[in-house]
């Protein structure tokens, strides 16, 4: 039997474009992966090997124009279920220019040696050179036991470092972070859906690393070590990339030290309330993970390199969501090719993907509201509303076709325009990265509705996929590094 050159042509996109499909079904398993072993992390909590442990802690607190968050914080930490001869305030004051020096000052003459101010001349050259800035201090004597790294807006419950504490009475252990919360007394629905994100990212995914045996990130708020770990790790933070918080993770867990999440240690963190802010955070998250991909290359699906962070699940977690945008592009393109040659097929695997995601999409939610009772009833209707509202609309017609099926033959579109809709919906997967993206164009000509509907349109989850193909743009365009602070303005309550 002889293939002609169109028969050949249409075997290779058929293959390629089932492939390109069934890639981006990676980020979906890798989701329904996570939140099955959310349950298994009850019997991985570390505590058979913690206990009471009380070291001396140093907390380093970066600040760069603090002054509406650096007194209530300075407060809360100071009034911590922690023996009070056991902690010391340092806030390094990266060469300020509003108020904060003098709330420090104040707070010194409150508090006495509890608290102490370093003053930065010559700043703004990003948080990791203002955290060496304070370790460079706090290695001068023996006092420090352990440092916890913070942000200057972050509130911790009173036993939140005492939890966290006590898993460092395990000398395996090198570092252990929290979970943070968005905490704005009356969060906006931006903030609302960052509050339903921590959930799925931090509360319920962090976990099952938990389970897994590694830890992808310490939370830059809230990131407990020893002093041995630190030392061991250089003594200072690696300050050539933007995630410097992930970077120290790996760094402890490549020197052979266990990095933990506590989800009993709760704080409170001040999130963006506009899309503005929240994607100029975003890509800077997003532009420190492609320098980790980077530096870290050998390490991937490794195990050799490293039984846990070298490990095929490590691997599958990571590039999920590093490649998420990649493979929700690579699917809406294949999906459109493959229609022009072979409808059937295509609107198979188009099904096959809209149903494994409702599948997942019911698992995590569910999972979620259990996880975080508090949060979720702040977030519950950004919780279901996630995807977007017209993902939602695909996953039921792909469950159920009479729901789209009928109306449409009632109506009797012509077949051009049934043509239409149906590459649209192939095209979904990157259109909608669009449209959660118009929504921060709105927002900057200040027309907060149509943001808003934009963004409950195409989704949540679509919006952080624009943000990490924005973070690519960025990176391989060779951007500044330069640190793009958020603003806090005491919002949490």
């Amino acid at each position: 039997m002889s293939w002609t050159a169109i028969e050949v042509a249409r075997l290779v996109l058929t293959t390629l474009a089932t492939a390109a499909v069934l890639a981006a079904t990676l980020p979906v398993f890798a989701g329904l992966y996570q939140f099955l072993l959310v349950g298994l992390s009850r019997f991985h909590t570390h505590l058979e090997d913690a206990h009471v442990h009380l070291p001396r802690v140093a907390i380093l607190i970066p600040a760069w124009n603090e002054g509406a968050v650096i007194g209530t914080t300075i407060d809360r930490l100071m009034a911590l279920d922690y023996p009070k001869d056991r902690v010391r305030a340092y806030v390094v004051d990266d060469a300020s220019t509003d108020e904060t020096p003098g709330v420090v000052l104040a707070a010194m003459q409150t508090y006495r040696d509890r608290v102490v101010h370093i003053r930065r001349v010559a700043g703004g050259e990003g948080k990791a050179h203002t955290l060496n800035y304070g370790l460079e201090i706090l290695w001068r004597d023996d006092w420090t036991e352990a440092v916890l790294i913070m942000d200057a807006d972050v509130i911790y419950t009173p036993n939140s470092l005492r939890q966290m504490a006590r898993h460092l009475a395990d000398p395996d252990v090198g570092a252990v972070t929290a979970y943070i919360k968005e905490g704005s007394a009356a969060p906006n629905y931006v903030q609302r859906f960052i509050t339903f994100e921590y959930i799925t990212a931090t509360g319920a995914s962090r976990r099952a690393q938990n389970v897994l045996g590694f830890l992808a990130c310490l939370s830059g708020g809230a990131q407990l070590h020893s002093r041995a770990n630190l030392l061991d790790i250089g003594g200072k933070i690696f300050s050539d990339t933007l995630a410097e918080d992930t970077f120290t993770t790996f760094r402890t867990q490549l020197c052979g030290r266990k990095a933990l999440f506590e989800p009993n240690a709760i704080v409170y963190a001040e999130e963006p309330d506009d899309l503005v802010g929240l994607w100029k955070q975003r890509v800077r998250w997003g532009r420190g993970n492609v320098q980790i991909t980077q530096v870290f290359r050998r390490l991937w699906a490794n195990p050799s390199a490293d039984a846990s962070l070298g490990s095929w699940s490590m691997a599958m977690l990571w590039f999920s969501i590093f490649l998420m945008p990649l493979f929700q592009i690579g699917a809406s393109v294949s999906l459109v090719a493959l229609w022009t040659v072979d409808p059937g097929r295509s609107w198979q695997l188009f099904r096959a993907f809209w149903i494994l995601s409702a599948v997942v999409y019911a698992v995590v939610t569910a999972v979620s509201f259990v996880v975080d009772i508090e949060s979720t009833r702040k977030s519950w209707v950004e919780g279901l509303l996630f995807p977007g509202l017209l993902s939602l609309l695909l996953i039921a017609w792909s469950v159920w076709p009479p729901l789209v099926d009928v109306p449409l033959a009632w109506v009797d579109p012509p077949s051009w325009l049934r043509d239409i809709g149906t590459l649209g919906t192939y095209a979904w997967l990157s259109a909608g990265m669009l449209v959660s993206y118009s929504s921060m164009a709105f927002e900057t000509r200040n027309h907060p509705w149509l943001a808003r509907a934009a963004l409950y349109l195409g989704g949540y989850g679509a919006f952080l996929c624009a943000v990490t193909f924005g973070s690519y743009i960025k990176e391989l365009s060779g951007a500044s590094r330069t640190w793009d602070k958020t603003i806090k303005t005491g919002k949490v309550s």
